[in-house]
């Protein structure tokens, strides 16, 4: 959110608006996040949240494997993105100290029919971290660019020239060399996608996920992710985004950019 909306709404903020919560003796919290020093910032398309924590609790810092040296760690976090946040994660570690740590999708959406996600980076100190999770908000409006949705589902589109860090970690990109993806919700959209995409060109299949078996988190979704030459990969996502966009528009709603497109 704009941090002068953000303050207009919480300065007009009063004791009446937490009356359901009130009991006995209770009072309200200072509705602030800039008094929080973990808030980095947040985007509304997403609903993504930035914090940093800067001395992480020793068992905590277990749950991550990290060393003693990483005490600082990062976070960001969303309702809507998957690789959209992995995407912003890697500009921030490539152009930091830090190194990813943690990488969670969970069944979000906003109750829509695909994911949420986490991502944890590790740093030694917190300026690194917090340097990190800035430039992955900065980042989000552009990964947010080829998620279409509408009503009936969605679809998602990825092409990256050079794999980052992030990406090969949760995502098993080759580090360095071209990757897409494609997503399609209802999953029956997503396979149509998938399979046009494998038949466009030559292109080399990473993973295919569904439900169940395939490691969507139970989302109706099917994710199909790539390599291969960059003009293979490229011209394979936007024959599958021409598919998906088609098949998903047959409900007479126009599928809509989350913001603007990038892949052209």
């Amino acid at each position: 959110m704009d941090r002068q909306k953000l303050a207009e709404l919480l300065s007009n903020a009063t004791a009446e608006d937490f009356s359901s919560f009130d009991s006995g003796g209770y009072k309200p919290p200072i509705l602030s996040p800039y008094n929080q020093p973990e808030f980095v910032g947040t985007y509304d398309v997403g609903v993504d949240i930035g914090v940093v924590i800067p001395n992480l609790d020793e068992s905590l810092r277990e749950e991550f494997d990290l060393g003693p040296e990483y005490r600082a760690v990062g976070l960001l976090s969303g309702r809507v993105g998957a690789l959209e946040i992995v995407r912003a994660i890697d500009e921030g570690v490539k152009s930091t100290n830090t190194k990813v740590a943690k990488v969670e999708l969970c069944r979000d959406t906003m109750g829509g029919a695909g994911h949420g996600c986490t991502v944890v980076v590790a740093g030694e100190n917190v300026a690194d971290c917090r340097q990190c999770i800035e430039i992955a908000l900065d980042w989000l409006p552009k990964t947010y660019g080829d998620v279409y949705v509408c009503t009936a589902g969605h679809i998602i589109l990825h092409y990256i020239a050079n794999a980052g860090p992030a990406v090969s970690y949760a995502f098993g990109a080759p580090l360095g060399k071209p990757f897409g993806m494609v997503v399609g919700a209802p999953a029956a959209i997503g396979m149509v996608m998938a399979d046009t995409a494998l038949k466009s060109g030559s292109i080399e299949k990473i993973s295919y996920m569904d439900a169940i078996d395939g490691g969507a988190k139970l989302t109706n979704e099917v994710i199909l992710t790539f390599t291969g030459d960059a003009g293979a990969v490229k011209s394979a996502t936007l024959a599958a985004r021409e598919k998906g966009l088609g098949l998903l528009a047959s409900w007479g709603e126009i599928p809509r950019s989350m913001t603007a497109p990038l892949i052209r």
